[in-house]
């Protein structure tokens, strides 16, 4: 829905300047009423003074050791929640008709939950974190995520170029801010000078719109950012994890990406041969919607470690690897931070030594609490009103200046 615009005109400063002190004093009054989410975190942001070396020296030197085998009982026991789950599955149609509208439900909230737990664990092989032999890493991380058709080398490319510059505005590769002129009608020439933080908030959706959005989100995100590279760097052509071309990728991965489309391939090979076999409807209740489930815990998992008013993005001039890495945020999500393999606690942690393996990263976390101080960042908001008020509060940066906050 349209925004509310800005009425046009002069900076503040020069509005003072020619209209006196009791305009002056007017929009003091608009400076401390609706000010933006992000405000009192960009008046307090100072560049920290420590190194990567300093906050590895306080984490424990065995935190950064991989065990083949210790990660082959993750794998081993997702795979065996998986398969009994399906198992029990097979067994609702003899339930009362009534009983079988609750148990569908719980089938698809539970597999979603425990094949999200496998999406991390192959999202760890390709930070090469599931054992110190690459090949091992490779061959387990594209057998699970070609199951839960993600290309995993395409992905794992572009994914590494996130991690080496996370938060960068023109470098990252996924979550990339929007910028101000991308939405100039909507909003309106910016009022202040860029080094004021406290513009009102200025662009509100109606509920039942963001409500949408959201779910539009979570369900066609994914897919999308696959195909499109929704949400990532802006390209003069078409941008896709399935394109071995893309300027997303290098020319000595061409091979690697068409190997992830194979794999792919494969994938969708067996579930029309399943359909065939077993019935279309055994297929949508057994594997797609709990893929469905998958691909929005990826997205709400990944959106909320990203996007907080809480997080500044930087352009070249500012920004740094450190700088970059602890630009994240750590969510606590329950008893689900047991079946994520706290892919979403320890976020922080993971952001800064990526080839860390995930059982190591709560000590990890607990050690760079101390070493990060203020500059570590955890939010306790519950997940879905967090959620709600990222995109709410999050919807642009400014065109100009080296450290950039999210505004609305």
């Amino acid at each position: 829905m349209p925004a509310q615009v800005i009425s046009e005109g002069s900076s503040l400063r020069q509005r003072v300047g020619a209209e006196g002190a009791a305009d002056a004093s007017a929009q003091s009054k608009v400076s401390k009423g609706n000010v933006v989410e992000s405000a009192k975190y960009a008046d307090q942001w100072v560049k920290p003074n420590f190194t990567l070396n300093d906050i590895r020296a306080h984490v424990p030197a065995h935190c950064f050791k991989r065990d083949t085998a210790r990660s082959f009982r993750y794998v081993y026991a997702d795979v065996a929640m998986a398969l009994v789950l399906g198992f029990l599955a097979t067994k609702i149609h003899l339930l009362p008709e009534a009983a079988r509208y609750f148990a569908w439900p719980a089938y698809w909230i539970a597999q979603g939950v425990v094949c999200t737990g496998l999406w991390v664990i192959a999202h760890e092989c390709g930070h090469q974190a599931f054992s110190d032999k690459a090949w091992i890493n490779n061959s387990v991380g594209y057998v699970l995520h070609s199951f839960l058709l993600v290309p995993y080398y395409s992905w794992k490319f572009s994914h590494s170029k996130h991690h080496k510059a996370n938060a960068h505005m023109t470098k990252d590769q996924v979550f990339v801010p929007n910028k101000r002129s991308e939405f100039v009608e909507k909003l309106g020439p910016r009022q202040r000078p860029i080094d004021d933080h406290h513009d009102e908030a200025v662009w509100k959706e109606a509920p039942v719109v963001e409500f949408l959005n959201i779910v539009a989100m979570l369900t066609l995100g994914w897919p999308l950012y696959l195909l499109k590279n929704v949400t990532g760097q802006r390209f003069n052509q078409w941008t896709s994890h399935f394109r071995p071309d893309a300027p997303i990728f290098e020319p000595k991965q061409w091979f690697s990406v068409v190997l992830s489309d194979i794999g792919l391939a494969v994938m969708v090979g067996l579930l029309v041969l399943a359909g065939q076999i077993f019935g279309s409807s055994a297929v949508i209740f057994f594997y797609v919607i709990p893929y469905f489930n998958v691909n929005a815990w990826l997205v709400l998992i990944t959106y909320l470690q990203h996007t907080d008013p809480k997080v500044p993005h930087y352009t070249e001039n500012e920004w740094n690897f450190l700088l970059g890495a602890i630009s994240t945020v750590d969510r606590d999500y329950g008893i689900l931070n047991h079946f994520f393999h706290h892919i979403g606690d320890t976020h922080v942690a993971h952001h800064i030594f990526s080839t860390m393996p995930h059982y190591h990263a709560q000590e990890a976390t607990a050690a760079l609490q101390k070493a990060l101080g203020k500059y570590y960042l955890k939010d306790t908001t519950p997940i879905w009103k967090a959620l709600w008020n990222s995109r709410n509060t999050c919807r642009f940066v400014e065109d100009e200046g080296d450290v950039l906050w999210f505004k609305h």
